[in-house]
């Protein structure tokens, strides 16, 4: 199959992770309810979320080589199923161990989203990686905002008699369609000739590599710093706002969607025309800006108009940074190594997605419910001087960071 070559593909590509991810929004919040009806304790509570990322943080760089070497579509495609048989497991799972073992396989398995931004490297110009990568965001956007309102419907209000079931069969059923969608929509986009090219290295080296390039790990660590930072917002969030603003989980339930579609939409309709405006490194200061200042306007919200204040900053600063800050991972790896690179950033983003809740309930239990913002802000401020001592005319360069071990590679894409 001849290899897809312009953005037309993104589109169709953006419609299949939608899919996808409203069926992985809708099971998240219900998380917590399937692991109490099993009688588990807070911390097993937590560690049924956090073992998720903890598998994807082992697997993400092996199926990004993968992607390297069989090509993008055979991964999505396994992904996928393999997603759809995690969530019809934790459907049909009749003791807190299953629970468990599903969402550990999902994770394992989740190779989904690395391979489709490897996809929108593979059919994207440089100019044109941003407003893809900004596609991908957007995607999660939509479906963070769909996902969680329609498993809260289907399971119903009350704790006690809330049916877990049919959100589980219907995510499944999600799986299953963006599934088809791939095989009926989407042709290969690697080329056959960098196709198993498979290398000497192995994924330790590999990874070791990749690490001691000056760019590319420099650009790691801001992604890697940003989501940690927000993570650990996202998991303090409902019990700061119970005492700080009197809200309950409707509430709260809406700030998270009003943030989903202010990314959504900034990802999805605008990214393009900003970055060919100002550039990705302009957008990754001024979002990384905005996020910081969110963070530490967060604790002076008393009030909804101050909230307000806060939350947007928040929602247009990540909208701004994941998209700007993924186009430059990208167009600094080299063209044989898109899904590897990128799979080593998604499995230290799974790190930072563990260590975030677990460290802002350190300092929300030992230093009062503000203090998980201010460290928030302290972090989101060390990867906007990070930020500033990127090399200048790093977007426009396009050049591959290829060279291992902290020599930088000069070859134009």
């Amino acid at each position: 199959m001849r290899p897809v070559r312009d953005i037309s593909a993104v589109p169709a590509l953006f419609l299949i992770v939608v899919i996808d991810l409203v069926g992985f929004g809708l099971v998240i919040p219900l998380l917590p309810f399937y692991a109490v009806r099993f009688a588990a304790s807070p911390q097993q509570v937590t560690a049924l979320v956090a073992i998720y990322s903890l598998a994807q943080l082992v697997t993400a760089p092996l199926w990004g080589r993968l992607s390297d070497r069989v090509g993008r579509r055979p991964v999505l495609l396994v992904s996928l199923a393999a997603s759809a048989l995690a969530y019809l497991w934790l459907g049909a799972a009749t003791a807190l161990w299953m629970l468990f073992a599903a969402r550990a396989f999902a994770g394992a398995c989740a190779g989904n989203i690395a391979a489709a931004q490897a996809y929108v490297a593979d059919v994207t110009q440089p100019d044109e990686r941003a407003r893809g990568m900004g596609m991908i965001g957007a995607a999660f956007g939509v479906g963070f905002m769909i996902g969680p309102a329609l498993g809260g419907l289907l399971a119903g209000t009350d704790p006690a008699t809330a049916d877990l079931e049919t959100p589980a069969w219907v995510a499944a059923g999600l799986s299953l369609v963006a599934l088809l969608g791939v095989i009926s929509v989407l042709s290969e986009s690697l080329p056959r000739e960098r196709q198993d090219g498979s290398r000497s290295r192995g994924r330790v080296s590999a990874m070791w590599g990749i690490l001691h390039r000056p760019v590319l790990s420099r650009l790691i660590l801001i992604n890697f710093l940003v989501i940690l930072a927000f993570a650990g917002m996202q998991s303090v969030f409902a019990i700061w706002a119970m005492p700080q603003l009197g809200w309950g989980p409707r509430q709260v339930g809406y700030v998270f969607a009003y943030v989903g579609l202010a990314s959504a939409v900034l990802q999805g309709g605008l990214i393009g025309r900003l970055t060919r405006r100002f550039g990705e490194e302009r957008l990754l200061r001024c979002g990384l800006a905005l996020v910081a200042a969110g963070f530490l306007v967060m604790p002076l919200a008393h009030d909804l108009p101050i909230l307000a204040t806060a939350v947007s900053g928040l929602a247009l600063g990540t909208g701004l940074t994941q998209p700007s800050i993924n186009s430059l991972i990208s167009r600094h790896a080299g063209r044989e190594e898109q899904g590897e690179v990128i799979g080593v950033a998604q499995s230290l983003s799974s790190l930072s997605r563990v260590l975030g809740p677990f460290a802002a309930g350190f300092f929300f239990a030992g230093f009062g419910r503000n203090s998980p913002y201010f460290v928030a802000a302290l972090l989101v401020a060390v990867t906007l001087l990070l930020a500033f001592r990127l090399p200048r005319g790093l977007g426009a360069a396009s050049l591959v960071d290829t060279a291992p071990f902290g020599r930088e590679g000069g070859r134009a894409r």
